[in-house]
């Protein structure tokens, strides 16, 4: 992956579940659907659903960008082909969002989560950045969707939620390999 850095998705979610928890097998499974569609994948770069996703887009020979962030002092995840390092949490979730050039998605999550989510949904309502799918995976955030759309109607059209990573390919087409 060099240059322009096409067809990739940039995955946001927790650094907290551990293998075999749901969280962490659902960000696996959406790892992996993602690089079998023919993405790379970019994450966070450290454990939880960060490094479940890198593991899934491994497994199906994909390629993985960790953003990682010098506030830390952890190295990134094993699955990570690549590593961008940023100095502060608002660059590392701006280096995600710009790396994303085919659309984000959005794993079950707490604050940092809800960072990367909201910042990227406000960029894409107000034609900050081009429109790209933000898909949130499960029902985590429907009823944070929810509770916008009743205060800004019209905001939730930006954002799609589906419940299985099959699903995925509904905004993410197959790409030619």
């Amino acid at each position: 992956m060099t240059g322009g850095e096409q067809n990739v998705v940039a995955l946001f979610g927790s650094g907290e579940p551990a293998e075999g928890e749901a969280d962490y097998e659902l960000a696996r499974a959406v790892g992996r659907k993602l690089a079998e569609l023919g993405y790379a994948v970019a994450n966070g770069g450290y454990g939880g659903t960060m490094e479940a996703s890198a593991a899934g887009a491994k497994a199906a020979g994909g390629r993985t960008i960790g953003v990682t962030c010098s506030i830390w002092k952890s190295a990134a995840n094993r699955f990570i082909d690549r590593s961008v390092q940023t100095d502060g949490l608002p660059q590392r979730v701006q280096r995600l969002i710009e790396l994303g050039t085919a659309g984000c998605v959005v794993l079950p999550g707490a604050t940092g989560t809800l960072v990367e989510l909201a910042t990227v949904w406000e960029m894409t309502c107000k034609r900050l950045r081009p429109r790209r799918p933000i898909v949130c995976v499960g029902r985590h955030w429907r009823p944070l969707v929810e509770m916008m759309a009743s205060a800004r109607p019209g905001c939730e059209r930006f954002v799609a939620m589906i419940e299985r990573p099959d699903e995925l390919e509904q905004y993410f087409p197959a790409r030619v390999q």
